[in-house]
């Protein structure tokens, strides 16, 4: 809750209306709102959350919550990269905007959610459904992107579908001296090895493919093994989960029938549950057809920003936007820099943040500022 007072000291020191919404249980949605000039138009929302992933301190060379600047200027903290980083250059380049009496007819709805580490679920996915995110009656949104360590920003426009999948698979027990026919290993083997095989094809069409990155395949992890009880004793139950990370042009529904598929290949007693399934992947369009992607994409030439568009490898809260039916971008300022996010001694050089102050004091005034649209009309 620390973060939520910080946030309202905020909102108080420029001038911005604040809101609290508590969607769950201590999950806590801080809204800090800059109103527009014309209460016709859709706004623009600046999304960020506040939850980190946890820290393991003693491969830190710094105290990770210290935000520690080196003779460099590189600045080590978790949360650096993701996504505080963000959070702050939005705060800060309204601080510019409004020092220089600057106001636009858009409002700006600065929206900071919890729980975005562990799915959202407890964060966006149940703000979406509230009338006051209704109220907030959004047009488009900037939510986190990567880091880039070449000159090049990433723009990502969609991204992959989170399913963690468990499989469980019945056989014989029985003493471990003794050839034990149809076991629970036996059958979960050829699951694992039917999803592995996967896993290569997926790898090799990206490796022989220039064009495609991480984001436009499909990725599948084995990340947990489960069972048996002793050495001597041939378990009746067994299970693996899986981390997979769906394109969003993979058809959903042939996807589960390919993974019934390899259950049931596998042999009587296998059986699946899904621990996180997102079956409603959008994409924002890239070209002219999208009016703020073309706005955006114009004070990038501008500022003579190379940017690439890409499919977000991993899940944000931009899903559950996009979902919602508010076009998003994730857009995270910071090239020249290695991706560290979760990583140990996650930094952010103090001169990429400080430019990424400056891109967002020239984006949002351009989109802030975009002609009414045809169904605002």
């Amino acid at each position: 809750m620390e973060a939520v007072l910080f946030l309202e000291k905020i909102a108080k020191d420029l001038g911005l209306e604040y809101q609290k919404v508590e969607v769950a249980p201590d999950r806590v949605v801080t809204i800090l709102t800059w109103r527009g000039t014309d209460p016709r138009l859709r706004s623009l929302v600046l999304n960020s959350h506040t939850d980190v992933v946890p820290v393991f301190k003693e491969h830190w060379n710094h105290d990770p919550f210290e935000a520690f600047k080196d003779a460099q200027g590189n600045i080590f903290a978790r949360g650096a990269q993701d996504m505080k980083c963000v959070g702050i250059q939005y705060v800060e380049a309204i601080r510019r905007l409004k020092a220089e009496g600057k106001s636009f007819p858009r409002t700006i709805h600065l929206t900071f959610v919890p729980d975005e580490e562990v799915g959202g679920h407890k964060g966006m996915e149940l703000f979406v459904k509230r009338p006051e995110f209704q109220a907030l009656r959004a047009g488009f949104a900037l939510d986190e992107g990567l880091a880039s360590p070449t000159e090049t920003f990433t723009v990502f426009y969609s991204e992959r579908s989170p399913w963690w999948l468990c499989v469980t698979s019945s056989g014989n027990p029985g003493h471990g001296s003794r050839f034990i026919e149809n076991t629970a290993a036996e059958k979960l083997h050829k699951v694992v090895t039917s999803v592995l095989k996967f896993r290569e094809q997926e790898n090799q069409r990206l490796q022989s493919n220039p064009n495609l990155t991480l984001g436009a395949v499909t990725t599948v992890n084995l990340t947990i093994l489960n069972g048996g009880v002793a050495f001597n004793v041939v378990p009746a139950t067994m299970s693996a989960s899986f981390d997979f990370r769906v394109a969003p042009d993979v058809d959903l529904k042939a996807f589960e029938e390919q993974i019934q598929g390899w259950c049931q290949e596998a042999g009587e007693g296998v059986t699946y549950e899904f621990h996180q399934k997102w079956t409603e992947p959008r994409i924002t369009a890239t070209d002219d057809s999208n009016p703020w992607w073309a706005e955006f994409s114009r004070v990038c030439r501008e500022m003579n920003l190379s940017v690439k568009p890409e499919i977000f490898p991993a899940a944000t809260d931009s899903r559950y936007l996009r979902a919602a039916g508010v076009p998003a971008l994730g857009f995270s300022p910071m090239n020249h820099t290695p991706v560290l996010l979760h990583d140990h001694n996650e930094f952010l050089n103090e001169a990429v943040f400080l430019r990424g102050i400056d891109i967002y004091a020239h984006l949002l005034p351009a989109l802030a500022s975009l002609p009414a649209l045809p169904n605002e009309c």
